[in-house]
């Protein structure tokens, strides 16, 4: 029988390791951003077309590489990071696998410029399926191009498999952040299409920060710095009043890599413990310095998953150095002993020179209870105030006689009302509703009695109004008087001109206004009372929730969003025509039972269940 085992050719290993390390375009994006860090650039620029499906170029100024090295870099476990296995242990470099550029040339067609300082040319070289197609000198800038075409053209099921352009561009704009967030030194700059969608210049990080998700964040940050024996923290943490129902901004950055760590993550929410609710996330950008000995990086394709050698250690420093910055800024209570006692040895300034005690002047001939004679003109105001009496005693004399007849008429009356219209009279008084703890509708049924969840109730009359709108394209929109601009971050603003068409289907009238700004010149009518550039805000924030949560088509979850972000909120008083309305309209709705989100909105007490309680 012949031997059945033998080994892969290259052009087959490097597609099977292409499916770990590319998994979309912003894997290559990430990739070869990294390399471009790696090679000591100060200004770096991508430049995306059609999401990254068509072209990914990344262009630096770095140290570039030689006509030997640049054949070599697209070969497997080809690196200049390590040379030996200790050298693992002290990366502080982004990649050093060297799998990164021959995966990619495994799945698309690569274009590599590139010139050494100091030589007078470079060297060009086309690749196409990890087979190199031409290799020649060429005229090219210092540093080093490099041109990703049609991403997936020999795997078409992966290509299949990608999101739209949107969803794309979205993770593009996360991964580029992940890379432009702990490297302010760095100059970066980003074009999607023709669409210039950042340019950051060298600056601090704060500075780094505002231009990437807007100029109000320099009020939101509160910054957050320790140095340790284990571990150095630098960064920002944002207020709590501008926490978001989703964790799309939270950043760890290991020796200024991203990495990903729900147990670091856990120690920054604790941090913030009783100053959040519950379902809402502080946006965090903090850096971790350690030494590279301590953590192992070499866990996953994405190194995105780091091992530490100390890991609760780190999660206390890191606990308390965010809790000690929140309670330095005045944002969470503390107690600062020095700043105490500084106050009470305060000296006293003296006024003029001279410190005087307070004094209080005592009148000793005031009696209150004596009674002085009134001016002259008492008696005129007087005798005016009595004549009113006397109308007003007149009048009231009046009514009471009118109430007299009224009383007699309406004992006539009542033995003319006939049985029926007696119990109709008890059934409307059985519908007396009641609120509690502002909260939960108590309302008497037949055996027993329902309590029904205000919020959630709401938001299920608030879902099928806006899904019946968008299906019979009949949502009302209300100009404002004054437009409202509302800047967004980039993935936030490529999100809603995703979602541009059925905004304006639920009222929404908005419309591009400058680098991820848009204006709002008008809202659904029945949201006059709301925040417009609030609402759409919540709107969007919800909108993002529900996509980690649920799977639904883009109206549904619209709907969802909009009901959420408008329905009326637990601790709400309302008046008892305000319960009896939202009663009526959530046993109106078709699925009254349930909210959008599948938790039940009505559940019921019967008389059974109460009397079998009190037999215990």
């Amino acid at each position: 029988m012949p031997d059945i085992i033998q080994l892969l050719p290259d052009s087959v290993a490097n597609q099977i390791a292409a499916g770990e390390v590319v998994q979309r375009p912003a894997s290559a994006v990430k990739e070869l951003m990294e390399n471009a860090l790696d090679s000591g650039a100060t200004h770096i620029k991508l430049i995306v077309k059609d999401a990254g499906k068509t072209l990914i170029q990344v262009i630096d100024n770095g140290c570039g590489m030689s006509e030997t090295d640049a054949r070599m870099s697209f070969e497997r476990h080809a690196t200049s990071k390590i040379r030996k296995a200790d050298d693992l242990f002290s990366i502080r470099t982004m990649g050093f696998r060297g799998e990164a550029l021959a995966s990619i040339a495994a799945i698309a067609q690569v274009e590599m410029r590139t010139r050494r300082i100091g030589d007078e040319i470079g060297v060009k070289i086309d690749i196409e399926g990890s087979e190199i197609k031409n290799q020649e000198a060429c005229s090219t800038p210092e540093g080093t191009s490099i041109s990703v075409k049609n991403l997936f053209y020999n795997v078409p099921a992966r290509r299949n498999f990608l999101k739209t352009d949107s969803v794309e561009l979205r993770h593009i704009i996360d991964e580029f952040q992940r890379v432009a967030i702990p490297n302010p030194e760095i100059a970066f700059t980003f074009h999607h299409n023709t669409t210039e969608v950042f340019n950051l210049p060298v600056g601090n990080l704060k500075q780094r920060l505002m231009n990437l998700f807007g100029t109000s964040y320099n009020s939101r940050l509160v910054p957050v710095e320790e140095e340790t024996g284990i571990v150095n923290i630098k960064g920002f943490v944002t207020k709590p009043e501008f926490a978001k129902k989703t964790r799309g901004e939270q950043f760890f950055f290991l020796n200024k890599r991203f990495i990903k760590n729900g147990y670091l993550h856990h120690a920054v929410q604790s941090a913030f413990e009783q100053l959040l609710p519950g379902d809402s996330f502080a946006s965090y950008f903090l850096m971790l310095d350690v030494d590279p000995k301590t953590i192992d990086i070499n866990i996953h394709p994405t190194k995105t998953e780091v091992k530490f050698e100390d890991e609760k250690a780190v999660y206390a420093f890191l606990r308390s150095t965010v809790k000690k910055s929140l309670g330095q800024f005045n944002i969470a209570p503390s107690l600062d002993f020095d700043q105490e006692a500084h106050l009470y040895n305060m000296p006293l300034k003296p006024i003029d020179g001279i410190i005087k005690a307070p004094t209080i002047k005592v009148d000793p001939n005031y009696n209150p209870f004596k009674t002085e004679t009134p001016p002259t003109y008492r008696k005129n105001y007087t005798d005016r105030e009595l004549s009113n009496r006397a109308n007003w005693e007149k009048m009231y004399s009046r009514h009471s006689e009118n109430q007299h007849e009224l009383e007699i008429q309406k004992e006539d009356s009542q033995q003319s009302i006939s049985p029926d219209w007696d119990n109709e009279l008890h059934e409307s008084n059985k519908k007396t509703t009641y609120q509690l703890h502002s909260k939960y509708i108590l309302s008497h049924i037949k055996t027993g009695f329902m309590v029904i969840d205000q919020q959630g109730a709401h938001e299920r009359i608030l879902y099928e109004r806006i899904m019946d709108s968008l299906e019979k394209h009949k949502s009302a929109t209300q100009q404002e008087l004054f437009p409202k601009t509302l800047e967004l971050n980039a993935a936030d603003f490529a999100l809603v001109q995703e979602l541009h068409a059925e905004i304006q289907a639920m009222g929404f009238d908005i419309s591009e206004f400058g680098k991820n700004t848009f204006v709002i010149h008008g809202v659904p009518a029945d949201t006059v009372n709301y925040d417009s550039a609030a609402l759409l805000e919540g709107l969007i924030e919800n909108y993002k929730q529900n996509l980690l949560e649920l799977k639904s088509d883009k109206r549904e979850n619209l709907a969802r969003s909009m009901a959420c972000n408008m329905a009326i909120k637990a601790g709400k008083t309302l008046a008892q025509e305000e319960m009896n309305n939202l009663i009526d309209e959530l046993f109106a709705c078709k699925m009254p039972y349930s909210t959008p989100g599948g938790k039940p909105t009505v559940t019921t007490f019967s008389l059974e269940d109460l009397d079998k309680r009190f037999k215990k």
